[in-house]
């Protein structure tokens, strides 16, 4: 790689490395599984900087390898863990403002991949049924039923916690 592109790409990466980290996290749930996600992206993303740095919407692009590393990190048996029913440490108790934010990463966390995928693209990055199409590689069809219903589940989980 030129030393030109070398800092262009450096430069980008670091404006961008905490959105991907948030957007990763979002997807993922685990700040540590996210990084993971990041790392693999911008190395993908260093290796194909040549084509990447001509395009139109590089977010875009940047975050179509990430979702779909998400993805593919999810098929991975490895991945897989069971949850253990103790804690190895007592919970600390949290505020009202940030138990409603962990409230909302387990509604997330409970949605199927590419529905949570769907509304975290949709939601949180603001992209348009098209753009999320494109990076999930599906129809805008399938975008818009799969954020309704992502949407529908969460406002249904979410109900259930009220009224417990």
């Amino acid at each position: 790689m030129k030393r030109s592109d070398e800092t262009a790409y450096r430069e980008y990466v670091t404006s961008r490395m905490e959105v991907l980290r948030r957007t990763g996290y979002l997807l993922c749930h685990d700040w540590h599984l996210a990084d993971d996600l990041v790392s693999i992206t911008i190395a993908k993303l260093y290796r194909h900087w040549k084509r990447a740095s001509g395009v139109d919407h590089l977010d875009a692009y940047v975050r179509r390898i990430l979702v779909r590393t998400w993805l593919d990190e999810r098929g991975r048996p490895w991945r897989r863990e069971e949850p253990a029913d103790d804690l190895p440490e007592p919970a600390v108790e949290l505020t009202s403002r940030v138990l409603d934010r962990a409230q909302l990463f387990d509604l997330l966390e409970a949605l199927p991949p590419r529905r949570r995928a769907a509304v975290v693209l949709r939601i949180y990055c603001d992209l348009s049924v098209e753009e999320t199409a494109g990076i999930l590689g599906c129809s805008a069809g399938t975008v818009k039923s799969q954020t309704a219903r992502g949407l529908d589940t969460l406002r249904a989980r979410l109900a259930e916690t009220t009224l417990s």
